[in-house]
């Protein structure tokens, strides 16, 4: 695994769907697609084909899926979220003041929490770069796309139990 590679964590559970979903869609979705593709080229004229355009486009979007699910199972950290010390890190439950307002969310990958009602913040982004290593109590801020810097206090972190 190069250095560079976002570890993600994820539960045993996530890691079985995505690896189900990602198995699917590299066989019986890839057959699928090109049996659709097939199917609208011998209707005629490419150009005009709505069909066949929308089957292509759906490959891509097949295509670019397959390559997330396999660079997240190839890079993910699999097993129990980790024991919360009161620091920051992959797959803990923050509850943060930022911009003044309380938010608790998920560090880490949305495919973790899907049956959750917790938003789910990616390590990768401003904010969840930000306070990535804070511990309880921490004050920090970050830029947001905007350009606006932002206020976050790191006021709570919970081991993630699921739900």
């Amino acid at each position: 695994m190069s250095s560079d590679a976002q570890v993600t964590f994820l539960t045993q559970e996530a890691y079985d769907r995505l690896a189900a979903e990602l198995e699917h869609l590299s066989t019986t979705g890839r057959e699928e697609i090109a049996k659709r593709i097939e199917s609208a080229r011998e209707e005629g004229d490419l150009k005009e084909n709505g069909g066949y355009h929308a089957a292509k486009d759906e490959q891509g979007k097949q295509e670019a899926r397959i390559r997330t699910l396999q660079h997240l199972l190839k890079n993910a950290r699999v097993g129990v979220a980790p024991e919360s010390t009161g620091v920051v890190e992959s797959g803990t439950v923050v509850t943060a003041l930022v911009a003044g307002g309380e938010e608790v969310f998920l560090l880490g990958n949305r495919e973790i929490a899907v049956d959750s009602e917790l938003d789910v913040y990616s390590e990768a982004s401003p904010l969840g770069a930000a306070i990535m290593g804070m511990r309880e109590g921490d004050k920090g801020s970050y830029t947001a796309p905007n350009g606006r810097e932002i206020p976050v206090e790191v006021v709570k972190v919970e081991t993630y139990s699921g739900q």
